[in-house]
């Protein structure tokens, strides 16, 4: 059991987006415990933005950033910004060439969780508002963003471990999902005979490479999540955003709990009624539940 989060503001200008995610994370904690995540989206950087997992000890956290910093040279991409807190390191590179090649190298060598102009995985163990005293969250503004409590049952309680997933080689496109992919094996074997490169055992990085890579080949966000309902089998409900998207599938069984709220400006998904709550306190909020094997998407306004 997990709980999922989304939400996008429609129109223009940066809104409080790590705020209203904590308070929609903080009201489903009670489905996922172990450990807690954010996709955050702001405006576009000029740098590419990469976050990674490092130790906390001192020794081993200059280690694993020091060879981060050969694995960028290598690729010729230079450090313009960097910003080291908690488990995470995060820097803005300047890098020109091929990014599933660059992303490849560097995640054999290092935890890498989060790549994209706009895109900004921060996820670790503990609670929404544990994360926000450690990364400051809250004070994150943006135009829409996913999120995701984590009860673990398929794999380590660990960050790297812990959603949303970023698309392996594809930049601004993450995913959190809850429920279990049972044709894990299959379709990761199907991909990693076309090169892709899986870092974890847990199947919502399937599902984040799998989006990705359509995406990749042109089709609408909307067809990718058509289709990913009749490829992927199991009980699951998920969330995907991309740098002006965020959408919703849920497979044909409608096992995964899901609700949403829209209005002209704004809209919220989350696996309890609860969590849109947080959002419109004392207020009546006209709810709805996606029918099984539904998707759908929401775009703001450029």
């Amino acid at each position: 059991m997990c709980g999922i989060a989304g939400v996008l503001f429609k129109h223009q200008g940066s809104h409080e987006i790590g705020k209203t995610l904590i308070e929609m994370l903080d009201g489903c904690q009670h489905r996922g415990p172990d450990s807690t995540g954010f996709a955050l989206y702001g405006e576009k950087k000029a740098e590419l933005q990469l976050r990674f997992i490092v130790p906390v000890e001192d020794q081993a956290r200059r280690e694993a950033i020091d060879n981060i910093g050969i694995l960028l040279a290598r690729h010729g991409a230079s450090i313009v910004s960097e910003q080291s807190v908690g488990c995470s390191y995060q820097i803005g590179v300047k890098f020109e060439g091929d990014l599933l090649e660059f992303t490849k190298d560097i995640e054999d060598h290092a935890k890498l969780v989060s790549v994209g102009h706009t895109l900004d995985i921060i996820k670790d163990d503990g609670t929404a508002h544990e994360l926000d005293q450690t990364y400051h969250v809250g004070q994150v503004k943006g135009t829409h963003g996913i999120g995701h409590v984590r009860l673990a049952t398929e794999s380590a309680v660990r960050p790297e471990a812990a959603h949303p997933f970023w698309a392996t080689g594809f930049e601004d496109i993450a995913i959190v999902h809850n429920g279990q992919i049972t044709n894990y094996w299959k379709m990761r074997r199907r991909l990693e005979r076309r090169g892709f490169t899986f870092h974890t055992d847990n199947d919502s990085e399937l599902v984040a490479v799998y989006l990705a890579d359509k995406l990749e080949q042109g089709e609408s966000l909307s067809s990718v999540l058509e289709t990913a309902i009749e490829d992927l089998d199991g009980t699951f409900s998920f969330l995907v955003s991309t740098p002006n998207e965020i959408g919703y599938a849920k497979d044909n069984l409608a096992a995964k709990p899901m609700v949403l709220y829209e209005t002209d400006d704004m809209i919220a998904i989350a696996s309890e009624e609860v969590s849109l709550n947080r959002l419109f306190p004392g207020q009546s909020i006209n709810s709805s539940e996606p029918a099984p094997g539904t998707f759908q998407t929401w775009s703001r306004s450029i």
